[in-house]
């Protein structure tokens, strides 16, 4: 199974993100969605699995739930929006990270791409950067990854392009 992991669009669609994204079986999408539009371009390419972040409106929020756990073949995955990060992880998550850990936790808010093993909990954190145009990050970026089985291999991260260089007029959803 391959996945295409992006988070923060804000209502945006990068006019690359579908080539790069042509292989992949599902899009998790991390939260701050931004409307509706958005999040179904993306589910009419393919299937999607989001959450909602803090910016998202009332819209969104009625569609997609907070937090999201599901199977991904062999592996549990957890998605939320505002997660925090290893070692400093959100107290909403703390509990639910100790007490039933996923295989793979991702989450947005931070803008700031970040992979790793948590090393208490043995699951792997994934936070996709921002894929979106709003913010205070400097590049776009979006990650994919393959799941087999209980495999999860051939993570990638894709940069998107320098945030304000790379924007062609009409590409907005």
């Amino acid at each position: 199974m391959k996945i295409g992991l992006i988070s923060d669009t804000h209502g945006w669609i990068h006019p690359g993100l579908f080539e790069h994204f042509k292989d992949v079986d599902e899009i998790w999408h991390a939260g701050d969605i931004g409307n509706l539009e958005t999040a179904d371009a993306l589910s009419a390419f393919r299937p999607l699995r989001a959450v909602y972040g803090n910016i998202d409106n009332a819209l969104v929020r009625r569609v997609y739930r907070e937090h999201l756990t599901f199977m991904a073949e062999g592996v549990k995955i957890y998605i939320t929006h505002i997660g925090g990060s290893p070692g400093h992880y959100d107290k909403r998550v703390m509990d639910r990270l100790k007490n039933d850990p996923p295989g793979i936790f991702m989450c947005g808010h931070s803008h700031i791409a970040k992979v790793q093993n948590d090393p208490k909990s043995g699951f792997l954190y994934i936070n996709p950067g921002a894929a979106g145009y709003q913010g205070f990050h400097i590049f776009m970026t979006a990650m994919k990854l393959c799941i087999d089985g209980t495999r999860i291999h051939d993570l990638q991260v894709i940069e998107l392009g320098e945030r304000g260089k790379t924007i062609l007029p009409g590409h907005r959803v």
